[in-house]
């Protein structure tokens, strides 16, 4: 085996190897052996096992069991020659080339190691900021969004017809070809009108209505409904309106402060004060993920200047060529397919951003690291969860999916990420 170490710069090398066949031989003589002692071969006594008859049942997994085993003694030595240790390295190898040549095998690899970063002094990577205030009027409607979760549904006194945005208090019996079927009745059924909740038609039917009226009414079932023997089915419904209610907001006073802070002894004018936070705080969010995020990573990517892993950025290249061709039409991506200048042409488009990405990921962990800044399982676990509940999904769904596509990762970075910034930009002060 002969290894030649060419550095590339100061993060890659360049590995050229040969390897001998009768070495890779004398491997898988060795292996076959070695299963021929614990493997189990119908015919044999368990250790009997002719290796002659190992090769022939498994030849092709001791062949690839012996290249491993070549290709790692070549990194050993590669590692050797050029002064790094195994953890140095980050990411696997890329093979260039891997040629059978007669008596040997040919190949070349490159190996990538984790950039040194010289962080210096960062504190001007924070653009100068003002602070966002909410004005009046905008704490005044966050209070009343407030006083909406608290509303109470009210009978009315006056007489007048169901309209828009009440609550109707009805029975119902539906039919379908004159028989009543089964999920359509209730008594005493609160709606809002307005709320769609209802199949189509259903609601706009029952306004005008009065206090005791009862009325007969036909809607027809979408054709994708889950019930099948309703799906696209005409249907008609019994209908008698027994009350009318309308949403009714508590007063703006120290009563709502105490159910909405959750403490008895709370004022409306602690009350102003959270609906403040909240709205400062919303307005940080945005101006922090809109201009100040983007605008750091920028000054990162002038700032520092260092050689990159070239499988990494190969990584990053291949992520944004997948989020690229999702954008693209069928036709398109055929053609990229069918063409190797244009798959080039995609991969060169992307090259920039890829390296970018990379530059700053490598700076921010770096930076991380200097700020004893950490982000631990139970932290991701909520903030998945979190997401899950917000639309609605099976959070123990949402963490798989994101652990089955190595996702965790990259919302592990980019809770990094904002942990950092937020103290390079002092928010936690400011706020």
């Amino acid at each position: 085996m002969t290894v030649n170490v060419e550095k590339l710069d100061s993060a890659n090398y360049k590995v050229t190897a040969s390897i001998d066949t009768n070495d890779t031989e004398s491997k898988i003589e060795r292996l076959a052996k070695e299963a021929s002692k614990t493997l189990k071969v119908d015919g044999f006594r368990k250790g009997k096992v002719p290796v002659a008859v190992i090769k022939q049942m498994y030849g092709e997994k001791l062949e690839q069991d012996a290249e491993g085993e070549a290709i790692r003694e070549v990194l050993e030595a590669a590692y050797k020659e050029a002064g790094i240790s195994a953890t140095d390295v980050i990411g696997n190898p890329t093979f260039e080339k891997f040629d059978e040549n007669g008596d040997t095998k040919d190949m070349e690899l490159i190996i990538s190691t984790r950039p040194e970063i010289e962080l210096g002094d960062y504190a001007d990577l924070a653009p100068e900021f003002e602070q966002p205030e909410p004005t009046e009027d905008e704490i005044k409607e966050e209070i009343d969004n407030i006083a909406q979760k608290f509303t109470k549904a009210k009978s009315i006194d006056e007489e007048r017809a169901l309209a828009d945005g009440d609550i109707a208090v009805f029975d119902f019996k539906g039919f379908l070809d004159g028989e009543a079927f089964e999920g359509g009745t209730a008594e005493n059924f609160e709606l809002k009108i307005g709320s769609k909740q209802f199949i189509e038609g259903f609601e706009e039917q029952m306004v005008g209505m009065n206090k005791g009226e009862e009325k007969t009414i036909k809607v027809t079932f979408p054709e994708d409904y889950q019930a099948a023997n309703l799906a696209g089915k005409e249907t008609t419904f019994e209908i008698k309106l027994n009350d009318i209610k309308v949403e009714v907001a508590p007063e703006i006073d120290d009563a709502l402060a105490a159910k909405a802070l959750g403490k008895d002894e709370s004022t409306l004018e602690e009350l102003n004060t959270h609906a403040k936070d909240i709205l400062t705080n919303a307005k940080i969010r945005a101006l922090y993920e809109d201009e100040l995020k983007p605008k750091i990573l920028e000054k990162i990517v002038e700032k520092y200047q260092f050689d990159l892993p070239t499988n990494i950025v190969n990584q990053e290249i291949d992520n944004l060529v997948n989020q690229k061709a999702q954008t693209l039409k069928p036709e398109e991506i055929e053609e990229i397919k069918n063409s190797e200048e244009k798959l080039n042409e995609l991969r060169e488009s992307v090259k920039e951003d890829a390296e970018n990405s990379v530059k700053a990921t490598f700076v921010v962990d770096a930076m991380a690291k200097a700020e004893d800044i950490t982000v631990d399982d139970s932290e991701i676990s909520q903030v998945l969860y979190y997401e899950a509940m917000m639309n609605g999904q099976d959070p123990k769904q949402v963490v798989e999916y994101y652990q089955a596509n190595n996702l965790i990762p990259v919302v592990k970075m980019g809770m990094l990420e904002d942990k950092l910034f937020s103290k390079i930009l002092k928010l936690d002060e400011n706020n």
